[in-house]
């Protein structure tokens, strides 16, 4: 479905320019822009964030004050690992449309992923205080990871469990949830809730991976050994997989 919408966007910039002698040159950059801002969202869906930025790029050339063609922009910058740059372009969908909220849910995780929670936790609380935004979760879910990442484990558990009442099947509420669990010492409540999650994603490595490290503190080194091992056969050459497999190195002659 994606290689098609690529293909249909292909041949709509082509229609573009050959109408162009009949349109104003404003209004021709103006579809061209969409057009590529289309290809760049494509590319986008697909994992291809490369090519993604690419297209995104020619789009900004031609149309810079399109708000969505920010969000894009710095989405794609996260994905390539620059939030420094995701955050100018969040911020600049923002200047541009102050209410779009999604953007600013973007900027807070781009702060997050600064390692900056106190300004991430403001834009949450504002996406959360839109009552049209229509997945409340995100941002709830997002507060938690906030206040994890602050070590204050009583105010991240209750975002999460605020996320998992509007979404009880919300992998990573679910998956935060079990992070704070751990992190306070209660391996009894962090296990039930890794367990209910892998019952829902079973094949998502990196809830293996949080499996492995909750029975590794329990002392139960087979079944850590075991949780490593699926993390590591489900997604062979991810970042969850290479921590396995080092976790696994670790415990490998523990009884």
């Amino acid at each position: 479905m994606l290689k098609y919408r690529i293909v249909w966007t292909a041949v709509a910039l082509c229609a573009i320019a050959l109408a162009g002698c009949s349109t104003s040159t404003q209004a021709v950059k103006k579809k061209q822009s969409e057009a590529f801002r289309n290809l760049g969202e494509a590319y986008l869906a697909e994992g291809n964030y490369t090519t993604a930025l690419r297209e995104l790029l020619k789009a900004e050339r031609l149309n810079p004050k399109d708000p969505y063609l920010q969000n894009d922009l710095g989405i794609a910058y996260r994905f390539k690992k620059l939030p420094d740059l995701a955050v100018v372009h969040f911020k600049r969908a923002l200047e541009i449309k102050s209410d779009y909220t999604p953007a600013l849910n973007n900027l807070g995780i781009a702060y997050l992923d600064r390692n900056e929670p106190e300004p991430a936790i403001a834009c949450f609380k504002k996406v959360t205080g839109d009552i049209l935004y229509a997945t409340p979760h995100y941002p709830l879910t997002n507060l938690g990871r906030a206040y994890f990442i602050k070590n204050d484990y009583q105010q991240a558990l209750q975002y999460y469990r605020e996320a998992l009442d509007l979404q009880p099947d919300f992998i990573n509420a679910l998956r935060g949830l079990g992070q704070v669990y751990l992190a306070q010492g209660n391996l009894t409540e962090a296990l039930s809730i890794q367990q209910k999650a892998i019952s829902i994603a079973p094949k998502l490595a990196i809830l293996y991976l949080d499996l492995g490290k909750t029975h590794t503190l329990a002392r139960d080194y087979q079944k850590a050994r075991e949780a490593f091992g699926r993390a590591v056969a489900l997604d062979p050459g991810s970042a969850p997989a290479g921590q396995a497999a080092e976790a696994l190195e670790r415990i490998k002659d523990l009884n």
